[in-house]
């Protein structure tokens, strides 16, 4: 998971606790319709069988330990919450790198800065003088397409276009690769792979699942499960390989386009349809599970013992250990982020923890350890399949991170072999959707223009977890080995004797033989990533504006379309001759080429590859389609793909959009407007007026007379719920200008039951006249007591001062990359 920080301006990070641990709430008894039946599920041959040598130094290791030691055991926490020191005290079992948690909280640090960093944190851990065993600390990481945190790493294709190679044998290379690139800097765990069946595509988590087909799913699962730990009975976890964790264990593809939804679904659905990856995954032989945010029929996943506990460890099998997502223990009936027996007792092993709570966590544990609230069997338990993990893994043997065979071997990172895999990826990733007229292959000798703002942008085309959490705040600099889209189009055109020129903006001063435009969705990952509806770009026509302007001019026009998910675009469609599905392809923008322009001889050098692993939407309101429904009618099916070889004509689409009433409540304030359900509201001595930023009346303009407390405010017609977004550390994003600095002091706030604000008096005495943006985390909101469940006003700014201030959008959001504050003064 993952992690939000706010701008530069806001110099010191502040980890914010929960707050005290108040009254606890009685647990909730489970509905019967979420008790899953083991015998009902099948029993699996797992390749790996019990070490009696393992299980015998386990034992030993375990009967030397106190409750003290095995509690610690229990316990993962983020970077940005703790530091090596603690661990001299708190024997802790794991730490990890939230997506925006990074080396001296830069999120661009150089890969020696993370082995460093990890030397650091094991050192104090492994530091004893008391007698009892040195249990070596493991760190986690999401590498979820490749070492994704490290600036110069190879960025994979996402899983969806992975999903459209049907190749098996390259998603294991890419595993290994993967594996490398990360085990160079020390860490020794992946959070990967992700085998969500999606089962609608507005989520956005989409681009994270191989397929919504759970036969696809299953045939790739297991592959990289052996591409990231090595093969059972081969090189498995031998130095270059790294401990693999299947998720979300169960059902998180089935949340009706919602992060951290419930699955309403039979248990037959869920075991046929979501857990196919974990039939190929366990059986591979993955040492650790990651429970899902989500709920089955309305009980959380990781307070579901009949899932965690009778399920995957009694009937499938599985002997490693489950790691809980971020806070998602908080989410338990009865529990806190700081508090949740209850979760152990369902079967969580380790506890995935972030925030300032973590010694709290770690006394009520050890207290309810004592008390027999856990009992001691369920505590060995889960300590003595943490142990087997660390011994199958040969953390008791690697030594000081730095000492390994692979760490600091910096040349893998980004190695050409690697790319050379990632290239070949994207060939077989691309699917062609429409080439009427057989505008492609274009030949290489042609006068070409690109155009489109993801032609060259690395960032965009890799997608979100691309450095940092959300993908955003990147540019073409942060990656060192990747190629942009053009510069693969440009270099492949030279070579054949053309000419290709690169405008944004589609502008040329000579008629160009063709244009290829590039274009599609902004980076994002859970949360942000949440859509209304499928429809593309539904607030900015300015895509489908460009395309139709080159086919006015008579230019025959190639469609790139950048996505995590398939999406109604049949008006860009139609604008387009040849429209290809690239997904996210990551940094080897060079194999779009490759499949696009022809050689030298006028043949295609690669013919498209790929086939849909996810149906296309006919319709923007058509959010599921399941091939296994009688009314299963998409515009194109799973499987469809046309080539070279075989081509066929698309003809004109549907552009009717039909009336649905949804909305993305987290864009609060857009183009000048607030969002349909919500109202601007003044008071005091404060006057708003429409100005300019990058469109007509796109802003607003906010001026303070100073005569008197007052405010301007968002005021929702009906409370919103932002209890997710709180917990996952997103942000409220203002992007503003100073044209007169503030008199006094300046608060942000939000009002929910109670109302609670942060000084920003400090970020607007910046340099007036420039726009900024100014980030403060949800979480400052609800420790002031705020109810994010039900938030009236998502957006107050008061002030009793003067203050002239220019916002063009305000929205719920990850913050960029920077450390975080609570407000600057």
């Amino acid at each position: 998971m993952a992690f939000s920080r706010s701008l530069a301006m806001i110099v010191a990070a502040t980890v914010l606790s929960s707050g005290a641990i108040g009254q606890q709430a009685a647990p909730v008894a489970p509905d019967a319709a979420a008790v899953a039946h083991p015998d009902l599920w099948p029993k699996l041959s797992l390749k790996r069988q019990r070490d009696p040598k393992v299980e015998a130094r386990v034992e030993q290791i375990l009967s030397r330990m106190s409750v003290e030691d095995k509690v610690g055991q229990l316990i993962q926490v983020d970077i940005a919450s703790i530091t090596p020191k603690d661990l001299e005290t708190y024997k802790l079992g794991s730490i990890l790198n939230g997506g925006n948690s990074a080396p001296n909280n830069d999120e661009f640090a150089p890969a020696p800065e993370w082995l460093r960093l990890f030397d650091a944190f094991w050192d104090a851990s492994t530091k004893r003088s008391d007698g009892r065993p040195q249990v070596p600390l493991i760190w986690g990481t999401d590498a979820v397409h490749g070492a994704n945190n490290i600036v110069g790493a190879t960025l994979f294709p996402h899983n969806i276009g992975l999903g459209a190679a049907r190749d098996p044998e390259l998603i294991r290379k890419i595993g290994a690769a993967t594996a490398a690139e990360t085990a160079a800097t020390g860490i020794d765990w992946s959070f990967a792979p992700t085998v969500a069946v999606v089962q609608d595509d507005r989520w956005g988590r989409t681009y994270e699942s191989y397929s919504e087909d759970p036969a696809i799913v299953e045939s790739y699962a297991g592959q990289m499960v052996e591409g990231i730990q090595g093969r059972v009975g081969g090189d498995f976890m031998k130095p270059g390989h790294v401990i693999s964790s299947i998720k979300h264990f169960l059902g998180d593809g089935g949340t009706g386009g919602r992060d951290q939804g419930d699955t309403r679904v039979s248990e037959e659905v869920l075991r046929d349809v979501h857990a196919a990856g974990y039939r190929s995954g366990l059986v591979a032989g993955a040492l650790t599970v990651m429970p899902s945010f989500s709920s089955w029929n309305g009980t959380k996943m990781t307070g579901n013992k009949s899932l965690l506990t009778g399920v995957l460890k009694d009937r499938l099998g599985f002997d490693g250990f489950t790691i809980g997502d971020w806070n998602a223990h908080g989410q338990v009936p009865g529990c806190s982020n700081e508090d949740c027996p209850a979760a152990i007792n369902a079967g969580l092993d380790m506890f995935m923890y972030s925030g300032a709570g973590w010694k709290q966590l770690y006394d009520n544990t050890l207290r309810e350890a004592k008390d027999g609230t856990i009992p001691a069997a369920r505590l060995d338990d889960a300590v003595r399949r943490i142990l087997r993990v660390k011994m199958l893994a040969g953390s008791f043997e690697a030594g000081r991170p730095s000492s390994r065979p692979v760490s600091g071997q910096f040349k893998l990172i980004g190695a050409p072999e690697h790319r050379a895999i990632a290239r070949q990826a994207v060939r077989e990733s691309l699917v062609l959707l429409k080439n009427n007229g057989g505008v492609l292959p274009l030949k290489p000798g042609a006068n070409i223009l690109v155009a489109g703002r993801g032609a060259d942008n690395i960032g965009q085309q890799a997608g979100g977890w691309s450095i940092t959490w959300q993908g955003t705040g990147v540019s073409n600099v942060n990656f060192p080995n990747g190629q942009s889209i053009w510069s693969g189009i440009d270099e492949a055109v030279r070579a054949g004797g053309g000419k290709a020129t690169l405008a944004v903006d589609g502008r040329y001063a000579t008629k160009p033989d063709v244009a290829i435009m590039v274009f599609g969705e902004t980076p994002y990952a859970e949360f942000t990533g949440d859509r209304p509806t499928l429809e593309y770009s539904p607030e900015d026509k300015s895509d489908l504006a460009l395309l139709k302007k080159f086919k006015a001019a008579g230019i025959p026009v190639v469609a790139v379309f950048l996505s995590g998910r398939p999406l109604w675009v049949n008006p860009e469609m139609n604008a387009a001759d040849a429209f290809v599905a690239a997904f996210l392809p990551g940094t080897e923008g060079g194999g779009v080429a490759d499949v696009l322009i022809a050689g030298r001889d006028g043949k295609p050098r690669h013919d498209f590859h790929g086939k849909l692993s996810f149906s296309w939407p006919k319709r923007l309101d058509q959010y599921v389609l399941n091939k296994r429904d009688p009314g299963y009618d998409p515009l194109f099916p799973i499987g469809y793909g046309l080539t070279y070889a075989q081509g066929g004509t698309v003809p004109m689409l549907s552009e009717v959009r039909p009336a649905v009433a949804a909305g993305d409540q987290n864009a609060l304030f857009v183009r000048g407007r607030v969002v349909a359900g919500a109202r601007l509201d003044l008071g005091g001595a404060v006057q708003q007026s429409r100005i300019d930023r990058a469109a007509q009346e796109d802003s607003l303009r906010f001026a303070f007379a100073g005569s008197g407390p007052a405010r301007a405010a968002i005021e929702e017609a009906k409370p919103i719920d932002v209890t997710r977004e709180s917990n996952g550390q997103l942000s409220l994003l203002l992007d503003y200008r100073v044209t007169a600095a503030p008199t006094g002091e300046v608060t942000l706030g939000i009002e929910g039951g109670k109302a609670a604000s942060a000084p920003i008096t400090g970020a607007l005495k910046g340099a007036l006249g420039e726009w900024r943006q100014l980030a403060v985390p949800l979480r400052c909101f609800a420790d002031g007591g705020v109810d994010m469940a039900a938030v009236s006003r998502p957006w107050v700014l008061s002030t009793s001062g003067k203050l002239t201030l220019d916002i063009s959008s305000i929205r719920i959001a990850s913050a960029p990359p920077g450390p975080v504050s609570c407000g600057v003064r």
